[in-house]
């Protein structure tokens, strides 16, 4: 089983998102195959995901409700296959954390030809922003569903 742990800052809006949509589209055929979670760069630990990611993964067929916020670690990263990080702050985080760990830590930006960059923080921003922001995130973990079978960097 290979552990992939999606990162952002404070693991309320955007990796609670992208752990959700990984575990729906990426467990679906294959449930025994990743161990997914996220965490975040400046998480307070057990905080909530936020109201808007709970309300837009809900209309999603996606719970939320049950997320609790958790600090990325040096336990965290170790564990971890693949690190898939929102922004490029977040990416370095984990390379201070365990510079080794940059082989295996990828923006979710990298799997996807459509989208660029990093993926806008949603945070204190209306209904619609956080629509976007799952759109972009799902459409990103649909095509790293089709690469991820032949990814060659999964952690020795």
């Amino acid at each position: 089983m290979k552990r992939i742990v999606f990162v952002c800052s404070g693991n309320t809006c955007r990796s609670p998102l992208a752990e959700g949509i990984a575990k729906k589209i990426l467990l679906e055929a294959n449930p025994q195959q990743f161990d997914i979670s996220s965490a975040g760069s400046s998480a307070l630990d057990g905080l909530p995901a936020s109201s808007q990611s709970v309300d837009v993964a809900r209309d999603h067929s996606i719970d939320l409700t049950a997320h609790q916020a958790r600090l990325l670690s040096k336990t965290l990263v170790a564990q971890a296959d693949l690190i898939v990080a929102m922004s490029e702050s977040h990416r370095e985080t984990v390379g201070v954390i365990e510079p080794q760990a940059l082989a295996h830590t990828f923006l979710l930006t990298d799997f996807c030809d459509e989208v660029d960059g990093d993926i806008p923080d949603p945070i204190g921003m209306g209904q619609e922003v956080y629509g976007h922001t799952y759109e972009m995130i799902e459409k990103c973990i649909q095509e790293m569903k089709s690469k991820l079978n032949a990814f060659d960097k999964w952690k020795e």
